[in-house]
């Protein structure tokens, strides 16, 4: 029992170089929340005097590697940890992913193994300074979620970004998320509605690819009382660009679901302004 005590003021003192810690949450597999993940820190990263590190704890499906156009590539260890693979000089990137020999072999671990591993990326990897670390996390409320809030309670997490897609199927797993949240209390930042509609290129005219049958994310949030980010449409070139790698915004920088994008990743930046301030206040008073 003196292990996880122990581990926590180990990830403290670590985190000390972090300043923002943002989780990446779904309810539902499949709603995009990698993707999410890999373009909130490529939009972050875009100022180069942000330091930006993306964590990926989804150990059983680790894609952040591929989406980030770093399949293939080794972590390697020096003498203050595990080194961070960089997509660019204030882009670094850790995943379970790096550690397998194929991307076609499969984890087939329990939970504390699972554990395990969570708590070296968080005690082990060599950061350095960064102003945002970004944890991409499975599906779920299990095992992998409940670590990396526990281990991370000292070092104070800014909230949790929640992904869906507008139809029931996905929103009745988001609201066990949010209640998940709430009971370990972890702030939430707000909801992401992922694969909104569809908007012709051509036409421009919008279809409901999933049709929001019970309102979509924006009625659950106002019953839930949980704020709506924003709305992200479907896109074929963010599938395409995520295959291949790259940045959907440099492809598409005008596209609807850039610009979304973009939206959203500049409240969640006010967000983490407004709560660091908040803090700084509380300290000076």
């Amino acid at each position: 029992m003196e292990e996880v005590p122990h581990a926590i003021e180990e990830i403290k003192e670590k985190m000390k170089t972090v300043k923002h810690k943002i989780l990446v949450l779904s309810g539902k597999g499949g709603v995009g929340k990698s993707t999410f993940s890999a373009h909130l820190a490529h939009g972050l990263a875009e100022d180069e005097n942000t330091q930006i590190a993306l964590l990926d704890i989804d150990i059983c499906g680790p894609s952040i590697p591929k989406i980030m156009g770093l399949e293939g590539e080794q972590v390697h260890q020096s003498g203050s940890g595990w080194s961070p693979v960089y997509v660019e000089d204030n882009l670094g990137v850790m995943s379970v992913g790096f550690l397998l020999s194929s991307p076609d072999d499969a984890v087939i671990w329990r939970g504390p193994k699972k554990n395990g591993m969570i708590k070296q990326f968080l005690r082990d990897v060599d950061w350095g300074e960064v102003d945002y670390l970004i944890v991409d996390t499975p599906p779920g409320t299990s095992d992998e979620h409940l670590s990396v809030v526990q281990y991370l309670a000292a070092a104070r997490i800014d909230g949790a970004v929640i992904i869906t897609t507008p139809q029931e199927v996905s929103l009745q797993d988001v609201r066990k998320e949010i209640n998940f949240c709430r009971k370990v209390k972890l702030p939430i930042i707000g909801v992401v509605e992922n694969m909104s509609g569809f908007i012709c290129p051509k036409c421009k005219k919008e279809s409901q690819i999933f049709p929001p049958t019970t309102g979509g994310a924006e009625l659950m949030c106002q019953d839930l009382e949980v704020p709506l980010l924003g709305r992200v449409p479907l896109d074929p070139l963010i599938g395409k660009n995520c295959d291949q790698g790259q940045s959907f915004f440099i492809d598409a920088p005008d596209s609807p679901a850039t610009l979304a994008y973009r939206s959203i990743i500049q409240r969640i930046q006010e967000f983490c302004d407004l709560r660091q301030s908040k803090e700084e206040n509380l300290i000076n008073s």
